[in-house]
């Protein structure tokens, strides 16, 4: 299966990111062109692809996750938010190949990876 998924793990609380917002970047030369904003479901995930296979190009994206606003509903008794907007910014080099991007998240860091 080709495209481009991703999923947000707080790491934090051992569970799936609820309603973290996500937006999708193509970046073409010097621009940067929004292609749509959706937010993660029960199970951290996106309801579908953030692109099928036939959407998906051979070149860089942006995913933005807006981690800050995700970790001040989740944690009212911190006093400032270390982690705002988590840019991840990648290359799709084989459009035939499925690209997953996941986020792990905590408060105060996070880490991200090529998934299957």
């Amino acid at each position: 299966m080709a495209g481009l998924t991703t999923h947000v793990l707080d790491t934090s609380k051992g569970k799936p990111a609820v309603e973290l917002k996500v937006e999708l970047y193509k970046l073409q030369n010097t621009e940067r062109i929004l292609i749509k904003t959706v937010f993660t479901n029960e199970d951290g995930r996106i309801d579908e692809p953030l692109l099928s296979a036939k959407d998906l190009d051979e070149i860089h994206y942006e995913l933005l996750f807006f981690a800050g606003d995700y970790l001040k509903k989740q944690n009212s008794d911190l006093k400032y938010i270390f982690l705002d907007k988590i840019p991840i910014r990648f290359c799709v080099n084989n459009k035939s190949e499925h690209y997953h991007v996941p986020l792990l998240l905590s408060p105060f860091g996070y880490s991200t990876y090529r998934g299957s």
